[in-house]
């Protein structure tokens, strides 16, 4: 990570690929899939040796984590991932691998609102997020929920930038 001194009003920030935001985000997907597993593997692991669970298809088929509540438990927990690690860091473990980083517009720390808001729509609505995000998209390659919180995806490089800053496409 590189050094967060002040830049000057005519230098340039290094807007991150779609390419290296999607692969962070695939990064974070496994990490996030993979821990999930693990803790709902914990909680469910007693019922393993009772009645409904002493089949193969009674684990693998239907049950009380598919669907909605599916949906619901997996999207809170990406929330939650997001949203720590980008309101403490500016980076969760997938852009810390791809040297990518969420600022602010003027590419300053993100606040945690605004962390809050891009988290949200990475979380819960994603496929329409970065479908908007290419249809209306602008010159610093934002999502809606991107546009909406006012930050970008910047690659890591010495210093920041301030208002006034050009911005130039990786």
């Amino acid at each position: 990570m590189g050094s967060e001194a002040p830049a000057s009003s005519n230098q340039e920030i290094l807007l991150a690929k779609w390419s290296d935001r999607f692969f962070a985000w695939l990064i974070d997907f496994i990490i996030v899939q993979v821990a999930l597993g693990a803790v709902l593997a914990a909680v469910a692991f007693p019922f393993w040796f009772t009645s409904g669970f002493d089949r193969m298809d009674g684990w693998w088929g239907a049950g009380p984590f598919d669907g909605p509540v599916r949906y619901a438990i997996t999207s809170i927990a990406f929330f939650a991932y997001w949203g720590f690690f980008e309101a403490t860091r500016g980076q969760s473990i997938g852009k810390m691998v791809l040297k990518i980083k969420t600022v602010s517009i003027a590419g300053k720390p993100a606040d945690t609102r605004s962390v809050a808001i891009q988290s949200f729509g990475k979380a819960f609505l994603l496929p329409l997020d970065v479908l908007l995000g290419w249809i209306f998209t602008n010159d610093k390659r934002q999502r809606i929920f991107n546009r909406a919180s006012d930050t970008i995806v910047v690659k890591l490089k010495d210093g920041y930038g301030e208002p006034g800053t050009t911005y130039k496409k990786d």
